[in-house]
Formats: C-alpha cells, sequence, structure tokens
C-alpha cells in the first residue's frame, strides 16, 4: 500500500472482513465443542457495536463511508430452528463410534444416553422404534457404532444425535481399565479391611465440595439427628481432573491429625458427591483414591452419588452409603436411636401421665356420701366374700392333710406288722416247717433210691461171686504158699494142697499131675 494512499476508515474494514452468511456454507463441526463444566466460567463474548461519531472524526480524512447495515436480530426459537436446519441437511446420515455412558432407557421406550470418547461427548435419542431393533443389552461402558441424524433439542438448545441404528464395538476403554484396576486392587487386599463405624462420633470429617448440595444434605441430617456433632470439612474438588488429588488429600490429611493426637483429629471420615454421570464421578474411580481411603488411620465411609452409582472408592470404604445424606445417618444412628428411645419414653410417661390423672379425676367426680357408703358396704361384702372363699380353703386343705395324715399311718402300721418278731416267727416256723417236709420226702426218696441200688449191685455181685460157683461143685485150690492154682505145674508131685468148696476145706496131697 502507497503511503499517499487514504487509510481505511473502520466501516471500510468492517465491511471487508465481515463475513457473507448468506452465500458461504456453514462451517463443519461448528457444535463440536464440549459443554462447559461446573468449574469452568463461559469465555467473555466480544461485542460488536457500530462506530461512533468520536472515532469518525478522530480517523483522518478519506471518501465518504457507506452505511452500514443493522444486523439482523433473531428470537432464541428462530435462532434455534435455523441451526436445527442447518444441521440436519448437512449432517443427515452420520456414522460414529464411542462410549456409552449414562443409559436411561424410559418408560415410553425411547432411550437416552450419551457418547462419549477421551475428547468430547454428545448426546443421543434413540426413539421406541429404533430401540425396539437392537439384538443387544446396552449398559454403560459399551462401546458402539451409532447411525443417525444431527438435530438440535430446542426446549434446551443441545445438540443432539437422533439414532436410527447401533452395533456393539466391544467394551469401552475407559470402564474397561477402571474394571482392570478394581480387579489389581483387589488381588492386593485393598478392599478387605471393613472397619465398624463408631457408634457415638465426637467429629466428623467431610471430604466434599463447599458448594455442592451434598455438603448442606449432610450438615441438615446431621444437625438434625446429632446437634452436638461437630464437623469438620476439607474442601476438595469432586469433579474434573483435579477431584481424585484433591479428595485422596482430604483423606490423607485426616489421617495424619489422627495419627498424630492433633486437636483437628475425627473419629469418622466421609467422603461424599451428589449425584451424576458416570464421567463426573470418574474420580472417586482413581487408584490415589482407593489407597488413600484404605490405609487411613479410621474408618471411612463414602457416600458418592446415587444408590445406583458404584465406584472404586465405594469398594475401598469401611462402609458404603447410597448416598450422601445415608452416610450421614449411618454416623448417626446409634445417638439418634437414643434420642427416638428416650423420646418414645417421654411420650409414653406423658400419655401415662394423663391418663392416671384423667382416671383419678373421673373417681373424684363420682365420690359423694352415698357413692362412699355405697363403696363401703360393697368393700365388707368383698372383704366378707374373700373371708369366705378363704375358710372354704382352708377347710378343704385341713381335710386334704388329715386324709394324708391318714393313709400315711396305715401305711406305717403296714410296714410296721411287717416287721413283728412274732409274725417274722411263725413265718419262718411254717418255712422251717415246709423245708423239713420236702428234706424228710427227698432223703426217703434218696434212700429209697440207693437202697434199690444196693440190691441190684448186691445181686449182680452174687452172680459174679466164686462162692455161687462153689456151690455149682467148684472147688478153689490153693497151694502150699497160700496161692490160688490156675495150672498143674505151679505143684510138684508130693506137695500139699488145700480145697476150698462150698462149705468148708480139705487138704491133700499131690500124687501126681498130668
Amino acid at each position: 500500500m502507497s503511503s499517499r494512499e487514504p487509510l481505511p476508515s473502520l466501516a471500510d474494514l468492517r465491511r471487508k472482513t465481515r463475513p457473507k452468511t448468506e452465500s458461504r456454507p456453514p462451517t463443519p463441526g461448528l457444535f463440536d465443542a464440549l459443554p462447559l463444566q461446573e468449574d469452568q466460567a463461559p469465555a467473555a463474548t466480544e461485542a460488536r457495536v457500530p462506530a461512533t461519531p468520536a472515532l469518525s472524526k478522530a480517523e483522518p480524512a478519506g471518501p465518504t463511508p457507506e452505511p452500514v447495515a443493522e444486523p439482523r436480530v433473531w428470537t432464541v426459537g428462530e435462532l434455534v430452528r435455523q441451526v436445527r436446519g442447518v444441521l440436519e441437511r448437512s449432517y443427515s446420515h452420520v456414522v460414529v463410534e464411542g462410549e456409552i455412558s449414562n443409559w436411561r432407557p424410559a418408560a415410553t421406550g425411547h432411550c437416552y444416553f450419551t457418547l462419549k470418547d477421551g475428547a468430547a461427548q454428545l448426546s443421543i435419542v434413540m426413539f421406541r422404534r429404533e430401540a425396539s431393533l437392537i439384538r443387544f443389552q446396552p449398559k454403560d461402558g459399551d462401546a458402539v457404532r451409532l447411525r443417525g441424524q444431527l438435530s438440535v433439542y430446542e426446549n434446551r438448545g443441545q445438540m443432539q444425535l437422533i439414532a436410527e441404528w447401533m452395533e456393539p464395538r466391544g467394551l469401552g476403554a475407559l470402564l474397561a481399565a477402571v474394571r482392570e484396576l478394581k480387579e489389581r486392587l483387589r488381588r492386593e487386599g485393598v478392599f478387605d479391611r471393613k472397619r465398624p463405624l463408631p457408634p457415638f462420633p465426637r467429629c466428623i470429617g467431610i471430604v466434599t465440595s463447599v458448594q455442592g448440595a451434598a455438603l448442606r444434605d449432610i450438615v441438615k441430617v446431621c444437625r438434625r439427628r446429632h446437634a452436638a456433632v461437630n464437623l469438620l470439612i476439607y474442601p476438595a474438588a469432586v469433579q474434573g481432573p483435579r477431584c481424585a488429588i484433591e479428595v485422596a488429600a482430604g483423606v490423607r490429611w485426616f489421617s495424619r491429625q489422627q495419627e498424630r493426637g492433633t486437636a483437628q483429629r475425627v473419629d469418622v471420615v466421609i467422603v461424599a458427591r451428589g449425584g451424576g454421570s458416570w464421567e463426573d464421578l470418574h474420580g472417586f474411580d482413581d487408584e490415589r483414591v482407593a489407597r488413600a481411603i484404605a490405609a487411613c488411620a479410621v474408618p471411612v465411609i463414602v457416600g458418592v452419588g446415587h444408590a445406583t452409582d458404584s465406584t472404586i472408592a465405594d469398594a475401598a470404604a469401611d462402609v458404603c452409603a447410597p448416598t450422601p445424606s445415608a452416610a450421614a445417618e449411618m454416623v448417626t444412628a446409634a445417638q439418634h436411636r437414643i434420642e427416638e428411645r428416650v423420646q418414645r419414653l417421654h411420650s409414653r410417661l406423658g400419655r401415662a401421665g394423663r391418663y392416671e390423672l384423667l382416671r383419678a379425676q373421673q373417681r373424684l367426680s363420682h365420690l359423694g356420701a352415698g357413692m362412699v357408703l355405697r363403696r363401703v358396704r360393697d368393700a365388707i361384702a368383698r372383704r366378707a366374700q374373700r373371708f369366705d372363699e378363704l375358710d372354704l380353703r382352708m377347710s378343704t386343705a385341713v381335710a386334704r392333710r388329715m386324709r394324708r395324715a391318714s393313709e400315711h399311718t396305715v401305711r406305717l402300721e403296714t410296714r410296721l406288722l411287717r416287721c413283728d418278731p412274732a409274725a417274722r416267727m411263725r413265718e419262718n416256723a411254717r418255712a422251717l416247717d415246709g423245708l423239713s417236709a420236702r428234706l424228710f420226702a427227698v432223703g426217703k426218696t434218696m434212700v429209697l433210691g440207693r437202697s434199690i441200688e444196693v440190691d441190684t449191685a448186691a445181686s449182680r455181685l452174687q452172680a459174679l461171686s466164686p462162692v455161687r460157683v462153689l456151690e455149682r461143685g467148684y472147688a478153689l485150690v490153693y497151694g502150699r504158699d497160700g496161692r490160688l492154682l490156675r495150672v498143674s505145674s505151679e505143684v510138684q508131685q508130693g506137695d500139699e494142697i488145700t480145697a476150698r468148696l462150698h462149705e468148708g476145706t480139705v487138704r491133700a496131697k499131690v500124687t501126681g499131675k498130668s
């Protein structure tokens, strides 16, 4: 540019640099930016204002500027509908891959979830007709491939993908890493230590965000159920990249205070956070948080998210609560039960006192002279009836005692009669007579038997006796030495022999033998 040429005015520069939205197509990827996090602030937008007269006067003289056209003023609905039309025309058939998060099937049959990767996330809606054609059960952490059309949900001004088809692509990388870490910590025994909560904590340590609703819920529950307990709060980010670092640091800080025995020591630590998506709670799946909880010197109770949410911090804690409010109720349960029991007993005592007072008032209101006399007569009659009853009972008891004594006397007399010496002597005499008779009979039987046996033996002996043989004419011959002779060779001729006959003996001399 020559130094002699006049410098362009601000209006000229704006005309040259202003984009022609009427003829230029929309830039692809214009709406692909991530949504803002809780701890991020929206970037300040540059305000475009027309040139002021003062600026025009300050500029060097030049050609007369052309009038600047005023920008079109959109309503929100018109602008969103315009963007929606551009998106639906430019991205009518999109195939995208990512990991399912925050899967939410509705009662109407529609399915809502978030598709994400390591850099961005996209809201997905699949209507009932398309959802009924899915051939698998999607869940958080699944890697899937979707085909559909980009659009804008006008009520929230949110870009979303209307999915028409979905197929699985395997387990998501983030969820797989979390499961692998959880299994490794389980094998190391990080989840094994489960300590009981103290029944009456004097001071409770809380690791959470001071701006979150979880802290307000915990404080409200503790003040309602155990107003005397002290709460010591360690501020920490519960979402984003600093979440794991600050939560682990808070747990370690409370553990050090307990080990050192400082005035800031606590009896139990609560790690809490409200509900959110899986990405919001991902900081509690960090290994540093799990190891800090497992190594803490005091019991740790984790109440992160809702009842359906589950993190590695829940497994490492001594007690897992479904919500932050439930965590506060658990640590104050014993105190609250005592207070409830005292309140119930106080209420029962008050009701009993009022009941007795009402009964006394009713009794006093009905008292009078006639009532008093009638009550006296009734009391005397009741006592007379009681006297008759006692007299009858006494008579019955005396008769029963007399009958028992008589029966006992009869039993004693019977036993005494059985022990009388005369009776026993008579019984013994009768027994002796019987035994004598039996002895005589047995003796007689035995003598008779023996006599028969003797007669038989005598008969047999007589049958064998030599004397019987001698009766038949035989004789017994003895030698000179008195021995019985059986053969003729035992004597010699001229020897004297003796012969015994049946009656008497004879002597002879051997004259010969053969």
